[in-house]
């Protein structure tokens, strides 16, 4: 017997074996078929993905499918073994009228039309046609990359965003390269399953197209399909992150290993490093949210942010607000849409903002002078902060902590709130060593005791640039770096902490029961000015 919504469907099949769950967004635009909804809107850059979803949707329900471009007109498309046959011409306005005499229940996916509901007539030609066709079992789609809807079909056409491909999409795309390779012996196929659920983890976020293209790139780069080849899908995530202009992908080339200090921080995220994976979710734990790192300026919170990526061997993204606010007037809340669009569609990733506060500075006067444009900004941050699903782990850094909203503090935003104080004696003596030995130096012979003593108050930052200055003199000099030298530099460099100690102190006691603090050092005393520094 027919469903009551399609008419002339065929009789249920014997019973087969269980198919795999259908996705939730198949689910959705059936319910919209089966409901006899005129227009709906598809947001998506993948046309091959679609139709197919719509071939498969249509022949459940014994309808007819039809497509529309500018380029081919309106054509009705055969089955997988049939031939498609030209109904309707390239003009949007008699097309429209063609999907209006059909006498046969039917799905109409419009391709890339959303650049014609710019003219009044083919605005009015839509709408006309959404009414005509409520009493059919004709559904209408409109397939574009960009949502664009004119005032007038607002309340005419529903909207679907249709996800990006599903692991098991992409799983399925991998185990057919994987057949065709190995069948015409065009490569080696070396893949355990674990490395197979890196690489469709290495893919989330790809369009089936771009998926493809990435595997084809690794198997052509060097004979072989392995683990090693999870950098060049990652690569391909690159292309899409920089062709959005919203977002830099950020190399993600530092280890917490280069990191001095902040044992506790540290702690904190060698706990989480494993549970963006399946087996977590199964373990019932939701994907971590993301760190606020507030602090000194130059003790370490955007090189962790680096960190985090590489230790937890996800993409880098870095968000710049300053991007966000720019164009025309009304776009900036479009360019916080598309760019939270592009950090989920790559997800996991890390997502990193530097200097939040920086971009959310005059939230409160907003509404006078810029009308109301950080304010809306914001306010779409937070919410997205507060209901994000994806996997997009935010790490936001600050300086300035009396210019971050309080709203942005409250619990739910990040999972948890770090303050990153100056590095205490022995964190500065590992940061010496640190420094020193990425430049060639064996740590091992300086004494990075009195080094460490010597340099009270200094950040991280400073520390690094004392010895960049040693190396200078020494270069100068024609010898070795020497402990002299970098005794020197440090003696002639008076640190932020003491020209700004008020401030430094001030900022400690904020932090002191608002944040958690990043190191188990005790907080040293910030050092007062010292006339030797000066001579």
């Amino acid at each position: 017997m027919a469903a009551p919504d399609s008419p002339g469907a065929p009789p249920a099949a014997a019973p087969q074996q269980p198919a795999p769950p259908t996705p939730p967004f198949v689910r959705e635009l059936d319910t919209l078929v089966r409901a006899r909804y005129p227009l709906i809107y598809l947001v998506s850059w993948e046309e091959a993905r679609v139709d197919a979803i719509l071939r498969d949707l249509a022949e459940q329900h014994g309808k007819a499918l039809y497509a529309w471009s500018v380029t081919k007109g309106l054509r009705r498309l055969g089955d997988r073994r049939g031939r498609e046959q030209q109904e309707g011409g390239k003009d949007p306005v008699e097309a429209l009228a063609a999907v209006e005499k059909l006498s046969e229940p039917s799905l109409v996916v419009l391709k890339d039309f959303h650049p014609f509901l710019n003219d009044p007539t083919v605005v009015r030609a839509v709408r006309e046609l959404g009414q005509a066709l409520k009493s059919t079992f004709t559904t209408v789609m409109i397939l574009s990359p960009t949502l664009h809807i004119p005032p007038e079909l607002e309340k005419e056409i529903s909207v679907l965003d249709v996800p990006m491909p599903s692991v098991r999409e992409l799983l399925q795309l991998l185990k057919e390269i994987v057949t065709v390779v190995r069948e015409g012996k065009k490569a080696v196929v070396d893949l355990s399953k674990e490395d197979a659920e890196r690489l469709i983890q290495a893919a989330r976020g790809l369009t089936l197209t771009e998926a493809e293209n990435a595997f084809a790139k690794a198997i052509a780069f060097d004979g072989r399909l392995d683990k090693d080849d999870v950098a060049l899908v990652l690569d391909e995530k690159r292309q899409v992150i920089r062709k959005s202009g919203l977002l830099e992908y950020q190399p993600a080339e530092e280890q917490l290993g280069n990191v001095g200090g902040l044992s506790e921080l540290k702690r904190w995220l060698s706990r989480r490093g494993a549970a963006f994976g399946e087996p977590a979710r199964r373990f019932g734990l939701p994907e971590p949210k993301g760190l606020l790192l507030l602090g000194v300026q130059g003790c370490g919170k955007s090189l962790t942010a680096k960190a985090i990526a590489s230790q937890w061997r996800l993409p880098l993204l870095r968000l710049d607000m300053g991007r966000i606010f720019s164009g025309l007037v009304g776009s900036s809340e479009e360019n916080l849409r598309r760019a939270i669009r592009v950090a989920e569609g790559v997800a996991p990733v890390v997502l990193w903002i530097d200097e939040i506060e920086k971009g959310l500075s005059g939230v409160a006067s907003s509404g006078t002078s810029d009308g109301g444009v950080t304010a809306r900004i914001f306010g779409a941050l937070l919410t997205w902060l507060q209901e994000k699903t994806a996997p997009v782990f935010v790490v936001a850094t600050a300086n300035r902590i009396e210019a971050i909203p309080p709203e942005l503090l409250r619990k739910g935003r990040f999972d948890e709130i770090f303050f990153i104080d100056l590095p205490a004696a022995a964190e500065r003596r590992d940061i010496f060593g640190i420094h020193l030995g990425r430049r060639g130096r064996k740590p091992e012979q300086f004494d990075l005791e009195k080094l460490a003593a010597l340099s009270a108050g200094f950040s991280g930052a400073e520390v690094e640039q004392a010895v960049v200055s040693a190396l200078y003199d020494a270069f100068a000099e024609k010898v070795d770096l020497a402990q002299t030298h970098v005794e020197r530099a440090v003696q002639e460099t008076v640190p932020l902490a003491t020209t700004m100690r008020e401030e430094v102190e001030r900022v400690r006691e904020w932090a002191r029961t608002r944040t958690r603090p990043a190191s188990s050092a005790a907080a040293e005393a910030v050092p007062r000015p010292i006339a030797t520094r000066f001579g």
